[in-house]
């Protein structure tokens, strides 16, 4: 399907002018040079010519055969084949090299170096160039080279052992947080390295693991325990000692989240219940007293909490200052009038269904060089290999179709 040509990064994006060459598969990576492509940046994907990127086939939903866990990560990117296992695919690679500014990839380590692409290779054909490197576990150590999976990099981080309830074995999130996190955290590693470079003129390697990123954002799980020997656990609904900051029962028969663990905001919360002297009570008073008296704290709140439609006391509380909020399914999420009106539900063109679909929009916001959504992703495998090819390399369609017929391309 080479006839499709998607749009190039157009100058209203904050990376505008920059090329981005992705590799690999699935979900961490791809992710990562989303984020990147979002911002402006000229994001090319290969897929070897055989093997088209397994996300293609994912997500719970079809329609004509075709499913759209694609349209999350591919959006705002144009797709080439290559087969870089082959010479002359590897050399038609190092020329785009010597044309990009970002190279993501989240193969297995060493992979690059077994077919004569590391870092050293790739410096030498453009001093610039930015290698980004996602993997299970980072690119040294005793487990650099096992295979890993978000689902054991949140295990294996402690991450996964916060989440569930108390006695309970600890249930994986419906989605891939892992990959999610070290895509962010990829693409966070690529703009710092971006910057770097303007001042330097020198590229470097961004190391990224799937691992490393779920240890990341644990708040203070390590100190508490190198200190205290706090082993933090699962707590259900609520976080220990934080209170009150629980899912509380409605008259509905519907829950909402009640987060009024500050000292001003509980005042506000105890106004609105109609009993402000609990502000003042001693079991109450602060943070550490809440903590400790979280399940009479709850009980209370519960009770008061159930008079009230989920509606009607999500009104009451935000009236007063006091955080809340409903727990929203999906299909509450794309009407969310808040969401909508932040373009976070945005349409994507998908030209395989020759229609829209609904997306997460672009975070964040940027007022002067907003990011935009160009497409929803290369319908086909090697869907732009004339645009790019022709437009980095120079190619003509001779050369192409001679590539083609190697399978090379």
């Amino acid at each position: 399907m080479e006839s499709f040509q998607s749009e190039p990064a157009q100058p209203t994006g904050a990376l505008d002018g920059v090329t981005v060459i992705e590799l690999g598969t699935l979900i961490a990576g791809p992710y990562g040079a989303r984020l990147l492509g979002d911002m402006g940046a000229d994001v090319i994907k290969i897929e070897p010519p055989d093997r088209p990127d397994p996300i293609r086939t994912w997500g719970q939903a079809e329609l004509d055969g075709h499913h759209f866990f694609w349209t999350v990560h591919a959006r705002n990117k144009r797709g080439i084949t290559l087969d870089l296992r082959d010479p002359r695919g590897r050399e038609v690679f190092l020329e785009l090299v010597e044309r990009a500014d970002i190279i993501v990839e989240n193969f297995r380590p060493c992979t690059l170096e077994r077919w004569d692409l590391g870092y050293e290779t790739l410096r030498g054909r453009n001093k610039g160039i930015i290698l980004v490197r996602v993997s299970g576990y980072g690119q040294t150590g005793p487990d650099a080279n096992k295979a890993g999976y978000a689902s054991v990099a949140e295990a294996a981080s402690g991450l996964r052992y916060l989440n569930g309830y108390p006695g309970q074995l600890p249930p994986r999130l419906a989605l891939s947080l892992g990959d999610t996190l070290a895509g962010m955290f990829a693409a966070h590693g690529a703009l710092a390295a971006l910057y770097r470079r303007s001042v330097t003129g020198e590229g470097q390697v961004v190391d990224t693991s799937l691992l490393e990123s779920c240890v990341a954002v644990q708040e203070s799980t390590i100190p508490d325990y190198d200190v205290g020997g706090v082993v933090r656990g699962p707590s259900g609904t609520r976080l220990d000692g934080i209170a009150p900051s629980n899912l509380y029962p409605t008259a509905d028969g519907s829950h909402v989240i009640i987060a009024a663990n500050q000292d001003t905001v509980f005042a506000r919360l105890c106004a609105a219940m109609d009993r402000p002297e609990l502000a003042q009570d001693p079991r109450f008073a602060d943070h550490g007293a809440r903590g400790r008296n979280q399940d009479e704290l709850d009980a209370l709140i519960g009770r008061w909490s159930a008079t009230f439609d989920a509606t009607d006391l999500t009104e009451k509380l935000s009236a007063a200052g006091v955080v809340v909020g409903p727990v929203n399914t999906v299909a509450e999420v794309v009407t969310d009038p808040q969401l909508l009106e932040r373009g976070m539900i945005a349409e994507h063109f998908d030209i395989r269904i020759g229609r829209n679909v609904l997306g997460p929009g672009i975070v964040p916001q940027l007022t002067g060089t907003p990011g935009r959504i160009r497409n929803a992703g290369p319908p086909e495998p090697g869907a732009d290999n004339a645009a790019v090819y022709g437009e980095l390399l120079r190619m003509d369609n001779e050369e192409i179709a001679k590539l083609r017929a190697a399978g090379v391309i």
